[in-house]
């Protein structure tokens, strides 16, 4: 699967977890030269808190269009260490 933004594949990876509709990248498949921490939380009831990413790429800003869970309640214990994608980030095969 990739995760593309702004023409270029920001992730690629063939072990992502599918959950709500979303794909869950593998953290180190992330370009990581795109990637720059946001301030932003979220909370999500059986998940725990979600951190975020803004994408940067050619001087155009997706502003907190990836998240991830740091810290992962025991349910989702299987996405420890995975980001998944939104704001018009395209997954494709």
């Amino acid at each position: 699967m990739k995760a593309i933004w702004n023409n270029q594949i920001i992730a690629e990876s063939n072990d992502t977890i599918v959950i709500e509709g979303n794909h869950y990248f593998p953290h180190d498949s992330i370009n990581k030269e795109f990637f720059k921490p946001s301030e932003t939380h979220t909370v999500c009831s059986w998940k725990g808190t979600a951190s975020y990413y803004t994408i940067s790429i050619d001087g155009k800003q997706n502003t907190d269009a990836a998240w991830f869970y740091p810290e992962v309640s025991e349910l989702a214990k299987g996405i420890k260490n995975y980001v998944a994608f939104w704001r018009g980030v395209q997954i494709k095969d």
